[in-house]
């Protein structure tokens, strides 16, 4: 307040008497004191009267979810467990391999759990030794080039950026890989090779699987010796019993809610009539079809381009990542087991695991219908594996099939060569061994056996053959997408689970670098992206590098995949240069890496002067190994490297990311 700053003076002047002493506070100071004080008081107690007007409100307690265990080792103490078989796993084969070892434990004195690495603490690893005649037992699948599966991720960062000890640790390994990668078993050699290294006891030699050949007589070859080193290892004897070990209980619920029903889901109930997002593999999107459409002009194939409608999901993704879609098995089939086993196909059943403590409560979403189950969670179409034909044995009518089941479970030399020939070279699927052998096992019991931009672009060849035994033979998942019309009868369209999977195909991350792309027959498929995005870039006005594209197909006038969309890209300068191979169009065979050898020296400036980024995408068996053959020599031929040389100059762009591929066998 301005006056109270004010200094009160005595006026000026000769002719002004003197005046009295004044007061300590003026009438004004008096007011102004009383009114501030007023105000005090009053936001005192206005404040004191709405605090005790405040309500009182209950404390809630909070509501705890019970946690998952992720101490493997306190799981294994708490039931008396002392074998832990992890797998690294990323379409199931490992998971499985897992269970059975676990399950085989109890014949050999051992008391096994599988395990997930994702779901546990691997930290952890050193306390095994806290546990009396212990074993970590790992399975390990190799993904990609050389690459742990997702659920092996965290656990293969801990062997690298840790240096545990892991003194008294018992340990063994199986590797699951395919021989026509660059980096067979890797994942599996890798594991083997740090455990080692950081102090753990080896009880049996690491197994190499190959997917190429036949990874069941790998697995079973290796685990036949496996347990009498366990045997001898630990001082245990086997049991000797030969029967079969249930990992499952099928339930048949009497009171059921329909509306509790899993329909085909793949994690959360109903998932599919709300969709909600973040969407993976436990939460595929149910994406519409907005093309499909034939490929090739003529030949004896089907090959396909779809279109996935993913607008409004907020599915992200990069080029080259993968599109995996959920398919469902043939209706012939299922119903066709259903009556060779005279079964209500729609009955509600629930697979309960035995084991209470397992994390896996389920092999798939129970409850389900023996149709649903039969339809969407199990493999009835490939062979089945050698632990199926076991367990069939036991309900083999006749004893002479029952001698022929187990003979080709087993691990004998004439069993191998039979398994071969009668169930793989012969496609036999479960359809087709029932009715050949005297086998007629419950429904049950079979369920049981049974192992376990706005668009995104398919690029798929249908797969469909003639078997040694004179039968059709046809892939699952791209006989579905055949079938996928746009609309169908009803006017509904058509939809197809499906989620986004990343890759490491990845463009430069400087548009100006070169990209040289081959990828022959569907290994196009990544390349159409590619060029879509390099057009983008182009059109956005960025320095964009050469673009190059080596494609092989049958003939012109059959298979040339996406011919006019890549005439288009090269008329509008996306695409540089345009190679193709037509195979069958004259008298010699060409290939792509003919192509590649033929332009040498401007593929050797480019890759060693330019710093261009080769792509390799196609089948793995012949085309990827001829074509980095092809780069050797051209290393050798035009950059005067010798072979050894040669090799390792590949070997370090494939190290710097400048030589990726994307390949299968």
């Amino acid at each position: 307040i301005e006056d109270m700053e004010v200094e009160h003076v005595a006026p000026e002047g000769p002719d002004v008497a003197p005046v009295e002493e004044e007061t300590l506070f003026t009438n004004l100071d008096i007011f102004l004191f009383s009114l501030i004080v007023g105000l005090l008081i009053y936001w005192f107690l206005s404040r004191k009267r709405t605090e005790e007007t405040i309500p009182e409100f209950k404390r809630l307690t909070p509501v705890v979810t019970p946690q998952r265990e992720t101490s493997f080792i306190e799981k294994m103490k708490k039931t008396n467990r002392n074998m832990v078989v992890f797998y690294g796993s990323q379409t199931g084969t490992a998971e499985e391999f897992s269970g059975r070892l676990s399950k085989d434990a109890q014949r050999y004195g051992m008391r096994g759990m599988s395990a997930d690495p994702e779901e546990y603490d691997m930290s952890e690893l050193p306390r095994l030794a806290e546990i009396d005649n212990s074993l970590a037992v790992f399975c390990m699948a190799t993904y990609g080039e050389g690459d742990p599966t997702d659920n092996a991720q965290d656990f293969y960062d801990w062997m690298q950026e840790n240096d545990e000890d892991l003194k008294g640790v018992n340990f063994a390994v199986f590797g699951l890989g395919n021989k026509t990668y660059e980096h067979f078993n890797a994942m599996g050699k890798y594991t083997d090779k740090r455990l080692e290294e950081l102090g753990g006891k080896r009880i049996y030699d690491l197994g190499m699987g190959d997917d190429d050949g036949n990874l069941e007589e790998d697995f079973v070859s290796w685990k036949e010796q496996f347990w009498p080193a366990v045997c001898e290892h630990f001082g245990v004897e086997a049991t000797g019993d030969d029967t079969s070990i249930r990992q499952y209980e099928l339930v048949v619920p009497t009171d059921i809610n329909m509306n509790k029903v899993y329909t085909g889901e793949m994690g959360r109930l109903k998932s599919f009539e709300t969709q909600k997002p973040p969407f993976d593999a436990k939460n595929p999107y149910l994406a519409t079809v907005a093309v499909n459409r034939q490929l090739n002009q003529s030949g004896d194939r089907h090959l396909m381009h779809l279109e996935l409608d993913i607008s409004g999901s907020k599915i992200r993704y990069d080029s080259g990542d993968h599109v995996a879609v959920y398919p469902v098995n043939d209706v012939s089939i299922v119903n066709r087991i259903g009556q060779i086993l005279d079964a209500d196909l729609d009955t509600v059943i629930s697979l309960n695991n035995l084991d209470e403590e397992s994390n896996k409560k389920h092999p798939f979403p129970c409850p389900t219908t023996y149709r649903t189950a039969l339809t969407h969670y199990l493999d009835i179409t490939n062979p089945p594996r050698t632990n199926v034909l076991f367990e069939l044995s036991q309900y083999a009518t006749d004893p002479k099939d029952q001698d022929t089941l187990r003979k080709m479970a087993s691990a004998s030399p004439e069993g191998k060569g039979l398994y071969q020939s009668w169930v793989l070279d012969a496609q036999r699927n479960i359809l087709a061994l029932l009715p050949r052998l005297q086998v007629r096992p419950t429904i049950r019991i079979v369920k049981i056996l049974c192992p376990s931009c706005e668009k995104q672009h398919i690029c798929a060849v249908v797969v469909e053959f003639q078997t040694s035994t004179g039968r059709t033979f046809k892939g699952v998942a791209t006989n579905w997408l055949k079938n996928k019309v746009v609309v169908t009868d009803n006017g509904h369209k058509a939809t197809v689970p499906m989620y986004v999977r990343k890759s490491q195909f990845r463009l430069p991350f400087k548009a100006s670098n070169p990209v040289v792309m081959i990828g022959p027959g569907t290994g196009i498929a990544p390349f159409m992206g590619f060029l879509q995005e390099r057009g983008w870039m182009k059109e956005q006005g960025k320095d964009v590098g050469e673009t190059i594209l080596y494609f092989g197909c049958r003939r012109r006038n059959e298979d040339f995949l996406y011919q006019q969309e890549l005439e288009e890209f090269e008329k509008a300068g996306v695409l540089t240069q345009l190679n193709v191979a037509f195979s069958r169009d004259q008298e010699g065979k060409v290939y792509v890496q003919h192509l590649l050898k033929k332009n040498k020296e401007h593929l050797w400036k480019l890759i060693h002067t330019d710093n261009a980024h080769l792509y390799i995408c196609g089948d793995a068996r012949n085309m990827a190994r001829d074509v980095q053959n092809t780069f050797y020599d051209i290393a050798e031929e035009v950059g005067g490297l010798t072979h050894t040389q040669a090799v390792a100059y590949i070997k370090k762009l494939m190290t710097k990311g400048r030589y990726s591929l994307d390949v299968w066998s």
